[in-house]
């Protein structure tokens, strides 16, 4: 996993979190199986989100896909 996969992965945990929403309902909210943000949420596993999943996130999260990146190269 790299620096920038982990902030990513961080940055989606906290505001899945403060929504109150548990690994699988945003799962089923990506229209991904139950256990997609588990699996990339899980350290060690080799699932990750990608752009078009970003965009999805923004999507729930009514956010933009660029609040998950930092603000400076990691």
């Amino acid at each position: 996993m790299t620096k920038i996969e982990q902030h990513i992965i961080d940055q989606v945990r906290e505001r899945r979190k403060k929504l109150g929403l548990s690994q699988i309902e945003l799962s089923q909210r990506l229209g991904m199986s139950d256990s997609f943000v588990s699996h990339v949420e899980t350290p060690n596993r080799r699932a990750k989100y990608n752009v078009n999943h970003l965009n999805a996130l923004a999507k729930v999260f009514k956010c933009s896909p660029r609040d998950f990146w930092p603000e400076k190269p990691l």
